[in-house]
């Protein structure tokens, strides 16, 4: 408690003190049975029972989800849906889990995650709010933690611990149970931003907060084992990241691509080069109509459809992708419409949304996991000096992205459906792209200053044949930078990236085998 007692003025002044210091919150006593706020940094022991009604302002709250009958990927997204339009204004999601049941264990396993948000309801209007969603979404009543369509709890309302006979916050067995406090904690940063996260810290009774409650529960080492897995979403089944290193194939229909331009243009050429991908390895295959080389010019919406639909068509319609994962390489709103329309899985935004800002809103909508690409400028002007500048360039890019990842999530595409990738060669120059490939756990950590959820995300590399390989190697034909690339690929990998985008999937995919090799071997010895 000492960490937070600077910050509120109910330790230095008391509960009247405190009214008065936050009258413009709307709190409004009436007489109503067995409800009270009880003992807390912001609010004083209060026993003639009254109501406490925080009205008109607007409040930051927690809200868990969870589900275990039914699609529950489509019961967390209706839930999003009809949470907004009830005036919830969400503004952060925290990681996605896959958790076996407690208390009641035979049933199925549950999907668990939360939301950040602020509204303008009180805390027992919210609960009646999330009750009706509830009910709308087919909960009946039943066993106590027994199956549930969906489950929405009130974890944290402002700075308030409120209690009454319908509701307590925060709830009393939360502190317990790894399955909420996991993406409770995602959604908060090693930085504190402000004073409601410092009472949601103090009232975990722990000296350093959640995050200590966190590790003593057991922190990552839960995760991928003990009935907790991180997952993402893809339609509606769960992809776990964390098994091994995932392959990205690159399949370019442009005839100006530095690698491979005008070699895949035709239906035929380009059904051959995915078989060939598979083949080797490829666990995605990631199609690109628009050449984003160094000065590429742009084209149109409608240049990019006319080379992407035919190829398209015949790629999702091959036997060879039954079990793999189709994604679009584009800027364009209504590219990534027209291609998910047509059975793409992921959109892999260079601009991370800046190009199109329409496309974060698309995707929302579309409910597609989300590469967001850290850029500056666009290809015909990425490499210029003033995009070329950086302080620390792992924290910059960082930081940028997590501007972009915000602005994504305020747009409707959760935390748990983005997968991250720090651009390389994209605005960078040589020795940038090997602070990167050598920097990405500071990415990550610096990322979590702000959302540990960020933190988590999928982190793809695209090293693959790129010119920095070329200046350090002197390849100047870019077929020949193969080897560099398994170099770069096998740094990245032991950094920490989880998907690897190549053009040669088969030495990438011996890279990837020996690297999550050693890696599990090193897991298992300590």
């Amino acid at each position: 408690m000492e960490m937070f007692r600077h910050m509120h003025p109910i330790f230095r002044h008391g509960f009247k003190g405190f009214l008065h210091a936050n009258s413009h919150l709307g709190l409004n006593f009436r007489t109503y049975r067995s409800t009270y706020f009880r003992r807390n940094p912001f609010c004083s022991s209060f026993h003639s029972s009254p109501e406490c009604s925080v009205q008109s302002h607007e409040h930051e709250v927690v809200i868990a989800l969870g589900s275990n009958v039914g699609d529950r990927i489509h019961n967390f997204n209706e839930a999003l849906r009809m949470m907004k339009k009830s005036g919830i204004n969400i503004t952060r999601h925290g990681c996605l889990y896959e958790s076996e049941p407690a208390y009641v264990t035979d049933q199925p396993l549950f999907l668990n995650s939360a939301i950040r948000g602020n509204t303008k309801l009180g805390p027992h209007e919210l609960l009646k709010v999330l009750k009706q969603i509830e009910r709308d979404l087919g909960r009946q009543d039943g066993i106590r933690y027994g199956p549930r369509p969906i489950d929405l709890d009130i974890i944290f309302f402002g700075k308030y611990k409120v209690e009454s006979e319908y509701l307590m916050i925060p709830h009393e067995r939360i502190w317990e149970r790894p399955f909420v406090v996991a993406p409770l904690v995602d959604l908060l940063g090693t930085s504190i931003d402000n004073d409601n996260v410092s009472s949601w810290h103090s009232f975990s009774k722990q000296k350093g907060g959640l995050f200590e409650l966190w590790e003593k529960l057991g922190g990552e080492s839960l995760i991928g084992s003990k009935g907790l897995k991180r997952v993402l979403p893809i339609g509606s089944s769960l992809w776990d990241w964390s098994k091994k290193t995932h392959l990205m194939g690159v399949l370019n229909l442009t005839p100006d691509s530095f690698s491979d331009g005008g070699k895949f243009q035709e239906v035929n050429a380009a059904v051959s080069q995915v078989r060939l991908l598979i083949s080797q390895g490829a666990d995605i295959i990631d199609v690109g109509a628009q050449s984003t080389r160094p000065n590429a010019s742009r084209l149109s919406v409608d240049e990019e459809l006319q080379r992407l639909i035919p190829i398209l068509d015949a790629v999702v319609e091959m036997p060879e992708m039954e079990g793999r994962l189709l994604s679009v390489d584009t800027f364009y709103a209504e590219v990534a419409s027209e291609a998910v329309n047509r059975g793409v899985h992921i959109v892999n935004d260079i601009s991370g949304g800046q190009l199109d800002p329409n496309i974060l809103g698309v995707v929302g909508d579309l409910g597609v996991p989300y590469v967001a690409m850290h850029m500056r400028g666009d290809p015909s002007t990425m490499q210029s000096n003033e995009n070329l500048q950086y302080g620390d360039v792992c924290e910059q890019i960082a930081l940028e992205l997590y501007s972009r990842l915000h602005k994504a999530e305020l747009s409707g595409i959760p935390m748990w459906r983005i997968i991250i990738d720090p651009g390389i060669g994209f605005s960078k120059n040589t020795n940038q792209n090997l602070e990167i490939i050598m920097g990405l756990s500071t990415i990550r950590k610096e990322l979590g200053k702000k959302s540990l959820a960020a933190s988590h995300s999928p982190i793809l590399l695209g090293p693959s044949r790129k010119k920095f390989l070329g200046e350090i190697c002197n390849r100047e034909n870019p077929v020949e930078r193969d080897p560099a690339t398994i170099a770069a690929v096998t740094a990245g990998i032991l950094g920490g990236a989880n998907i690897i985008r190549a053009h040669n999937i088969g030495y990438s995919s011996d890279a990837a085998k020996l690297c999550d090799a050693l890696l599990q071997h090193q897991k298992s010895i300590h």
